[in-house]
């Protein structure tokens, strides 16, 4: 089993996360943020990954620090969860329709930190939650996966289900690069023989 587990304490948020890459969906979340325990309680789900988080945070200061610390430890789970990442297929695309939205997330687990975040959430809020906060979760999470990461967004008016296809599709992206290649299964996949 693929687990990474994270424990993360700064000045503004103290987090304990697990992860397992090969589980079933199952998800225990409790962030302080209800919007963002829908989302990786989803996330889990689409991704056929074990996850539970729990996060206490400045949340009466705004959800900024929360959002962006989870990103971060979650994109940490999967860096040691993934290891060397031998055999794993390291690339993986998903088109998500949810309702009228559409969206595009294409991931490789490459090494190296990118995000190319294009979607044009139409509200400020879904909720009380800033949807500002989307790109800087997955910012976080990028910068420790060490991974490259696209987000677009293909159509959609709807600010809930644009950010709802966003994790849905990244979470089976993710599932399909981090599966391993049972024909490459004792070899990292790269030319250079590291990632």
């Amino acid at each position: 089993m693929r687990i990474g587990e994270i424990s993360r304490t700064t000045a503004e948020t103290d987090i304990k996360l697990r992860l397992c890459l090969d589980g079933s969906g199952r998800s225990t979340i409790d962030t302080g943020v209800g919007f963002l325990d829908h989302m990786l309680t989803l996330f889990a789900s689409h991704g056929r990954f074990d996850l539970d988080v729990t996060c206490r945070g400045d949340v009466e200061v705004d959800d900024h620090h929360s959002v962006e610390d989870i990103g971060i430890a979650l994109g940490e789970a999967f860096a040691r969860a993934l290891g060397d990442k031998k055999g794993i297929i390291r690339y993986g695309h998903m088109i998500l329709p949810m309702d009228e939205a559409l969206v595009l997330t294409a991931v490789d687990f490459s090494g190296r930190a990118c995000l190319a975040y294009e979607l044009q959430i139409p509200t400020e809020k879904v909720g009380t939650f800033d949807t500002e906060l989307v790109e800087e979760f997955w910012q976080g999470f990028v910068r420790k996966a060490q991974c490259n990461l696209h987000i677009r967004q293909l159509a959609g008016t709807n600010s809930h289900h644009i950010i709802e296809g966003a994790f849905k599709s990244a979470a089976r992206s993710m599932r399909t690069a981090v599966s391993i290649d049972a024909a490459f299964a004792e070899e990292i996949p790269s030319t250079k023989g590291m990632l």
